[in-house]
């Protein structure tokens, strides 16, 4: 069905596809100077911006300089935009807009306490309605005419849109239910866009517990761990859960799962501040019992039984042998949870397709910003914090 030449818009100077985070900062930069059209499909914009506030609203981190750019995969675009646009920079758009935020204390930046997901978004959108952006709803991106104008459809039909510059930020793959279903992708490879298939990323990993263990300690965290796959270590809380393990201690060493492919171990350390001889000081005369175990190593319940896991009954039984396995125990991996249950993904279209402010080499009118492009990088903030960067990054 071709498009129908009767409905095209008028032409606009700026046009954003795409209503979640990254576009609405575009939207606020690129307001500034020229007229914006928001192009969105569904009823509101911003839902997974609310969605992500729901487990704590993390807007960026306090990390700055190399030690914010080492959680980032190595692109160079995405290296240059957060140099351009850091951590601080967030902050202090944020504080312009009436949002103070406050450092957590695990170097998490959050909108100062009482102030709700709601409230960050609703500022966002009264400076750009203060702007005049245009925000049309129930429009979805369905593809690219032959000279590579967006097309979008509502209920009236499809329409070819016209303006000086596109700008799409349609999200990953992940949290399908707030309109990032990852659908995009098939119509950049149409018009020979090279991209790299979605994968999980900060998500859950399944390993293979016994039945008894799931059920008494699915939904307990092993607290104050760290955790080692190749040559990350993340420190950190993982979580028990019917399939495996998530949480903060899990998320980052995705990037090692994937790298690694099959048959992939994860290294636990259950006692990050004691080394194996302090340990075994311990245990006086080497005579200690299995069940004295929590106590003489100050380990919960839990923790003792996860260890117990993956261990022999020799190593159970041998108090030399435990301590080694509290320092350092081996767990299998057998897989990534789907991408729907991911946090985010990795993917999208190749960073080597797009020049520095994230337009397209062959199609310089066209922008990728947020998720959509292949990069990666953990929770705590970090991933927000390159969405802003990338819609910075897009002005220059």
């Amino acid at each position: 069905m071709r498009p129908t030449t009767g409905n095209r818009q008028p032409t606009t100077k700026i046009t954003i596809i795409g209503g979640g985070a990254s576009g609405l900062m575009a939207a606020d930069f690129l307001s500034r100077t020229r007229e914006v059209h928001i192009y969105e499909r569904g009823k509101t914009v911003g839902r997974k911006f609310l969605v992500a506030g729901n487990g704590g609203f993390n807007l960026t981190n306090r990390a700055t300089g190399a030690e914010l750019l080492r959680h980032y995969s190595p692109a160079p675009q995405m290296i240059t935009a957060l140099q351009n646009f850091d951590t601080t920079a967030v902050r202090a758009y944020f504080s312009d807009l009436g949002i103070p935020t406050f450092i957590g204390s695990s170097g998490r930046v959050f909108p100062e306490r009482g102030i709700k997901p709601a409230r960050v978004l609703a500022a966002m959108m009264h400076r750009l309605r203060e702007r005049g952006v245009h925000f049309h709803f129930h429009h979805t991106f369905v593809g690219f005419t032959e000279t590579m104008q967006p097309i979008v459809e509502n209920a009236e039909g499809k329409l070819i849109l016209e303006a000086e510059k596109f700008f799409f930020a349609l999200g990953g793959a992940s949290w399908s239910k707030t309109g990032s279903d990852g659908k995009w992708l098939d119509l950049f490879v149409e018009k020979g866009i090279k991209t790299v298939p979605f994968q999980a990323s900060n998500c859950g990993v399944n390993v293979r517990f016994a039945e008894d263990f799931t059920k008494k300690y699915a939904g307990t965290p092993l607290k104050n761990i760290a955790v080692r796959c190749g040559d990350m270590t993340v420190k950190g809380e993982a979580l028990i859960t019917e399939y495996g393990l998530e949480g903060n201690a899990i998320y980052p060493v995705v990037r090692e799962v994937r790298r690694l492919g099959e048959q992939v171990v994860l290294h636990f350390d259950f006692k990050t501040q004691n080394t194996e001889n302090q340990l075994i000081a311990k245990i006086k005369g080497n005579n200690i019992q299995p069940k004295n175990y929590g106590y003489a190593f100050n380990l919960t319940k839990a923790q003792t039984a996860f260890i117990k896991q993956f261990t022999t009954k020799d190593e159970y039984l041998n108090p030399i042998l435990f301590v080694k396995k509290i320092k350092n125990l081996s767990v299998s991996v057998e897989g990534l949870r789907p991408i729907d249950e991911a946090i985010s993904t990795v993917g999208g279209v190749a960073m080597s397709e797009l020049n520095n402010n994230f337009s397209l080499r062959r199609f310089p009118h066209l922008y990728v910003l947020g998720e959509m492009s292949d990069w990666d990088a953990p929770t705590g903030g970090f991933l927000l914090q390159g969405c802003f960067a990338t819609a910075y990054a897009a002005l220059h």
